[in-house]
């Protein structure tokens, strides 16, 4: 990372990575997230609008491992966030040409989940960064382009509607990252960004690769437990604060689903939340 990529990483929140793919590595990939497609679409597992987003992207694409440590984009992950570090939260995503106008939805966010509602500081940490490999054409806006705010990754609140399902303008000083073929977007995960809708000819085609260290995962050894002849002696909130509560879907131990949660059911039923404590916020 040159100073100048540092400094405008740092002020801006992101960066463009022009031409880290060659032709043939945007054609090895855009191949394989088409079958991967097709896959999907033959489990019926795509939107209504044909679209797929499918999380854990090596594991449900194994021909995109090549990207997890592309060497020209790794080396701005770890001098960013240091070497003891992991894939945390991955994803690709096919977007076919919308042909009728979809209704209003706010979708600006910042990643992380409930870090962002759970870290106290102003700003929060930086935590985590993201690369985002583009496999289709977004050299022009409303291709399904990452809408980003430059600078607000340093900004924990931004202005947004009182129901997301109305209409709402973008937030001030947004744009539309245009991105050729093989182009790479490395990004701070602070950053309010959204998805345009994609009214062009086009088919997105994406891949999102988030980093963060490995410390944000338990230490104790717990792997074998439900094995032990006394793991079923255990109440439901012991079991979730050894860290093998639920079916080790991603999503259930960022909290997406509160009420899955045995502490969060104990906590209700006691009615023993503070209304200034965040999780209380589902």
């Amino acid at each position: 990372m040159t100073p100048e990529q540092r400094e405008a990483f740092e002020r801006d929140g992101y960066i463009m990575l022009k031409g880290v793919l060659n032709p043939d590595e945007v054609a090895h990939y855009s191949a394989a997230i088409d079958r991967a497609y097709d896959r999907e679409k033959a489990a019926g597992n795509l939107g209504i609008d044909g679209s797929l987003h499918k999380l854990s992207a090596v594991t449900n694409c194994h021909e995109l491992a090549g990207l997890i440590n592309h060497p020209k984009t790794f080396p701005f992950v770890w001098e960013m966030i240091g070497w003891n570090i992991h894939i945390y939260h991955s994803h690709f995503d096919v977007h076919p040409p919308i042909r009728v106008q979809k209704p209003p939805r706010f979708e600006w966010h910042q990643d992380g989940g409930r870090q962002n509602r759970e870290l106290e500081t102003d700003p929060r940490p930086r935590v985590s960064v993201k690369v985002a490999y583009w496999l289709s054409d977004v050299s022009e806006p409303g291709r399904g382009n990452l809408k980003v705010v430059p600078g607000s990754h340093l900004t924990n609140w931004i202005q947004g509607p009182p129901n997301r399902n109305m209409e709402w303008p973008d937030p001030e000083g947004a744009i539309e990252v245009t991105a050729e073929p093989g182009d790479a977007i490395f990004f701070d995960r602070r950053i309010w960004h959204a998805r345009s809708n994609n009214y062009s000819d086009f088919t997105r085609k994406v891949v999102f690769l988030g980093y963060l260290p490995r410390w944000i995962h338990i230490r104790d050894e717990v792997a074998d437990l439900p094995n032990q002849p006394w793991w079923n002696d255990l109440d439901d909130v012991q079991k979730q604060l050894l860290g093998a509560f639920g079916n080790g879907d991603g999503d259930h131990q960022w909290g997406h689903y509160p009420k899955d949660v045995p502490l969060y059911n104990w906590l209700a039923e006691r009615d023993l939340f503070n209304p200034d404590n965040p999780p209380l916020k589902a």
